[in-house]
């Protein structure tokens, strides 16, 4: 007899960082839901078996959750998310009545609606600064009176501690329906006198996509990879981690994606080159990764109505060079089969957006305990799926969903 796995939900899907991690954890993630078609679409070729639903939160129901995926009448383990709240981003202004955060109270609906034994909201640090702590109390309150509890004493986590080679620290709060026992936090897990892997052990099997020409042009070709760290050997599925229980994909190993090059000036590659390790480049302030540390945290950038800006991107260790998306995925603890959109716009906001893979899973693995369930490893072998999903502009992407190309607000260009 076949043991069932546990089921999920994501709400605020993007990519699929946090979907991974729950499926590297052992879960099964039958409907994802996401607003923009872009994400849908990268989405959709990375879990082709499962359902996306390109909506925003505010515009659909538990009920519809339930009936547009194989979720149906099926008890939900676990519903998890990141609701943008750009309000309490510590980049940017604080404002308690931002609308940008009333999102975070579709999550609270949604979860009421679905009525999943566990969720797990995951957000900005900045939310437990100052007069935010008011927002998570009104957040708790309000699962509170409708059935749930709440672990009050929450944690910002950071990645570094959860195997992953770079400093992101994001929130976690977690709950559960009243009859249940409150998941524990992950502990801190550690590598051989380390906290995780480098920069370099994360990046020096990576082909020098200067030794590809094509790659001016396109985001893939077939590459030599170098000798593998540890940490590169599970991202390429060289080796698979006894704890990783998600569906092993059909990929050529050979294949180097997400890797289109970027055209630097003479004088921005000396000024690369001439920066210190560790330090900012101090016209660009781009940041030159150190080899032996750990990378910054990577960022999204702004979207299309605020500019379409792309996020400052670290600079190569060895070569006078912003990172490209594989190496930013990389350092994000994404497995090389998983596949961006091809434009570095779109890929470095689809990373930078996302929670990393290997943290989403510490956080996921403490749901399985609490549902005490032993995962068991799969030896089913899953198809990505079309590969014209990856190249849609957002008119495509979204003609493809049956939604408005207006539904992620156009770019207003200064005239």
């Amino acid at each position: 007899m076949v043991k069932k796995r546990p089921i999920a939900v994501d709400l605020f899907a993007g990519a699929g960082g946090m979907t991974l991690g729950f499926e590297q954890a052992g879960f099964d993630i039958l409907a994802s839901v996401e607003i923009d078609p872009i994400h849908c679409a990268i989405h959709k070729f990375n879990f082709p078996f499962w359902t996306v639903l390109c909506k925003s939160v505010e515009d659909i129901t538990g009920k519809e959750i339930r009936n547009s995926s194989q979720i149906h009448n099926q008890e939900i383990d676990v519903v998890f998310g990141g609701p943008p709240c750009q309000g309490f981003s510590l980049m940017g202004k604080r404002s308690f009545d931002d609308p940008r955060n009333s999102l975070v109270f579709h999550f609270i609906r949604l979860v009421l609606e679905l009525q999943p034994k566990f969720f797990v909201i995951e957000n900005v640090k900045g939310m437990t600064v100052g007069k935010h702590k008011e927002f998570i109390g009104e957040i708790i309150d309000k699962f509170e009176n409708n059935g749930y509890k709440v672990n009050h004493t929450y944690q910002v986590l950071n990645a570094a501690n959860y195997g992953v080679p770079q400093n992101r620290e994001r929130l976690f709060l977690l709950g559960c329906r009243q009859d249940l026992e409150l998941p524990n936090y992950p502990e801190k897990i550690t590598f051989s006198n380390q906290k995780s892997p480098t920069v370099w052990e994360a990046l020096q099997d990576l082909p020098a996509i200067e030794s590809y020409p094509e790659l001016s042009q396109q985001d893939w070709v077939f590459a030599e990879f170098g000798q593998p760290s540890n940490y590169a050997k599970k991202l390429r599925n060289l080796t698979i981690e006894k704890n990783n229980y998600s569906y092993q994909r059909q990929y050529d190993h050979k294949l180097l994606t997400s890797s289109l090059r970027t055209n630097h000036s003479p004088e921005s590659m000396e000024r690369f080159a001439s920066t210190p390790h560790g330090k900012i480049e101090k016209i660009s302030r781009f940041h030159k990764l150190d080899p032996d540390g750990l990378c910054n945290t990577l960022r999204a950038g702004t979207p299309s109505n605020k500019g379409a800006f792309t996020s400052p991107r670290p600079i190569h260790p060895f070569i006078p060079r912003c990172i490209t998306v594989r190496e930013a995925a990389r350092l994000h603890s994404y497995p090389d089969w998983f596949r961006f959109h091809p434009t570095k716009w779109h890929g470095f906001r689809q990373i930078g957006n996302s929670v990393p893979p290997l943290l989403a899973q510490a956080v996921a693995e403490e749901i399985i305990k609490s549902l005490g369930i032993e995962p068991s490893q799969t030896k089913c072998v899953k198809e990505l799926g079309d590969i014209s999903l990856l190249t849609l502009d957002m008119s495509e992407a979204a003609k493809y969903f049956g939604v408005s190309r207006h539904v992620i607000e156009p770019r207003t260009r200064k005239k």
